[in-house]
């Protein structure tokens, strides 16, 4: 329903076939994220760092495909896309690099390959596992959360400003993001990202909530 609904207010569409939803995390809650992509139609990639939660919604039947790829994946997006393909694909990676391609896509081929995104992270606890930096592989950033927090959470809010600032970019360029009430836009802010709404106050955000304004 979140996806169906952020496809009506935000494109005015009812058939999501063809469209492209970007988003992270797929244990817990944020596992059904895949599910919700094909149930609406469109084409979700679903980045996720933790190999384990991957193949266990592939085994479910909830993943259609796993790639840590990211040629691959803009390869699989791109002929979804262009045939209208229900698809959800995992990639096994940081979603900041998925992100950043798909600007660096963008910026080398003028294609926004992107229509929907979001953020399933457990950004309420950023600096305990919830959320893992972009510079370091999934095992490397373990040990550094166990050998050095502090260190980790400086990692984790430059990741996070990278996060926003390609998000940012393909916004500006026509994406819908929302926040999916998981904290982003609150760590995002509090690590120095630019995600305040420009003319307002300080605690609005540019990017609108799942309960506000897509589900309410």
């Amino acid at each position: 329903l979140t996806v169906l609904n952020a496809g009506r207010r935000y494109l005015k569409a009812e058939d999501l076939s063809g469209k492209v939803f970007v988003t992270s995390g797929l244990g817990g809650m944020s596992g059904a994220q895949a599910k919700a992509a094909v149930i609406a139609g469109c084409v979700g990639i679903i980045a996720e760092v933790d190999e384990a939660a991957l193949l266990k919604r592939h085994k479910q039947g909830w993943l259609m495909e796993i790639s840590n790829n990211l040629d691959h994946c803009i390869a699989c997006l791109r002929d979804a896309r262009k045939n209208k393909i229900a698809l959800s694909l995992g990639y096994h990676g940081n979603v900041v690099d998925l992100w950043e391609r798909l600007v660096h896509e963008l910026e080398t081929t003028g294609e926004l390959l992107v229509d929907l995104g979001s953020d399933q992270t457990s950004c309420h606890n950023p600096f305990s596992g919830g959320y893992y930096p972009v510079q370091l592989g999934f095992e490397e950033a373990k040990q550094l959360l166990s050998t050095n927090p502090g260190k980790f959470r400086t990692l984790v809010q430059e990741s996070l400003k990278r996060h926003v600032a390609a998000i940012n970019r393909l916004a500006d360029k026509g994406m819908f993001f929302w926040d999916y009430g998981n904290a982003f836009l609150l760590e995002a802010q509090r690590a120095g990202a630019d995600v305040e709404k420009r003319g307002a106050s300080k605690t609005e955000f540019r990017y609108p909530s799942y309960v506000q304004h897509i589900m309410g």
